[in-house]
């Protein structure tokens, strides 16, 4: 089954909003059994991403809390978390043009965050691109 990458992307962030839950509440955590749980076939772009993220997340996490006023990624509910750390590495070691990571992020947000949320990420986005 082929996926669209915003699909893609979209289990991306389910795959990591489990992983940072169960991590989280200290459960053993075994990223391969989350992907192919969440996916039925191999995918180099889950895979690159969803370990990108996790390699870079203390990285990722800081330039976001540099962008947020008042607030940290750690207070974003953990979809919106995922879906911000998702477009930051997309935005910093992929080659996806920032309009369409932006634009991603922004669809993910409207259909799993609240509008403050969505906002934020946009904010935030918004910011470092502009850098």
């Amino acid at each position: 089954m082929a996926y669209k990458r915003s699909e893609l992307r979209e289990k991306c962030m389910i795959i990591l909003y489990q992983y940072n839950l169960m991590k989280n509440n200290k459960i053993d955590v075994d990223i391969e059994e989350i992907i192919k749980d969440n996916i039925e076939i191999e995918n180099e772009y889950i895979k690159d991403i969803v370990y990108g993220v996790i390699t870079h997340q203390n990285e990722l996490d800081d330039l976001a809390n540099a962008h947020i006023k008042e607030w940290s990624i750690d207070r974003l509910d953990k979809t919106g978390a995922s879906i911000l750390r998702i477009a930051l590495f997309e935005l910093k070691y992929t080659d996806t043009p920032e309009v369409v990571v932006i634009n991603e992020a922004i669809e993910l947000a409207k259909k799993y965050s609240d509008d403050a949320v969505r906002k934020m990420i946009n904010a935030v986005l918004d910011k470092i691109i502009r850098e």
